[in-house]
């Protein structure tokens, strides 16, 4: 995806807020062992790629004065009430070193799973996203997370996700394993189904 910016020159709270009232968005770039560059991105074009999963989770070629740089968007701040990005900070990566990010989780085949369908299970999605380590190159846009096959009382875990080649979990995920997905039968249907029984409800009246 590919992001148009400007070398920004002043900084300092005024000038942040020049920059806002003419509609633009002031902004960093950082890291791969470089200076901060101070740019300005066009208020209105930034809004809607925010809106975007895929502006949030992939690497991103960002535009500065006619040089092209692979970035990852690290860091939004919000007006706490307005319809207004205030600053955005993007970070470089170096397609030779690993990086840690967050990646969304995509679910797939919850309507069609039988613990749904036949036993009236819901399944909960506990977590939306996962960081993972990996290089530039191998970074997907998400994780698609099949859910065909979860039975009632079952959880899925990190550790169950099939991750493509040279994605791995970071430390702290792997070491931690949270659940991602519950399945469970909710309690007004465990009641009904014991009333059922209990009543001998679709019982054949005996001779």
């Amino acid at each position: 995806m590919k992001v148009v910016a400007f070398e920004r020159n002043l900084q300092g709270t005024g000038a942040s807020r020049r920059l806002r009232n003419s509609g633009k968005t002031p902004g960093i770039v950082y890291g791969a062992d470089k200076d901060v560059q101070l740019v300005e991105l066009d208020h209105n074009a930034l809004w809607h790629a925010l809106k975007k999963e895929v502006f949030h989770s992939s690497i991103l070629d960002l535009e500065v004065g006619g040089k092209a740089q692979q970035v990852l968007l690290r860091d939004v701040q919000y007006h706490p009430f307005k319809q207004m990005v205030l600053h955005v900070d993007f970070q470089r990566v170096d397609s030779k070193k690993k990086l840690h990010t967050k990646v969304p989780l995509h679910f797939m085949n919850q309507e069609t799973n039988p613990a749904v369908k036949l036993s009236g299970a819901v399944i909960s999605h506990v977590i939306n996203e996962l960081e993972v380590e990996c290089l530039p190159g191998d970074l997907p846009e998400f994780l698609e997370i099949d859910l065909a096959n979860i039975e009632a009382g079952q959880t899925m875990h990190a550790k169950d996700i099939v991750l493509p080649k040279g994605v791995a979990l970071v430390a702290h995920v792997d070491a931690e394993n949270p659940v991602i997905a519950s399945a469970t039968i909710p309690a007004a249907v465990v009641s009904d189904a014991s009333t059922t029984t209990a009543t001998g409800e679709g019982e054949t009246p005996a001779a």
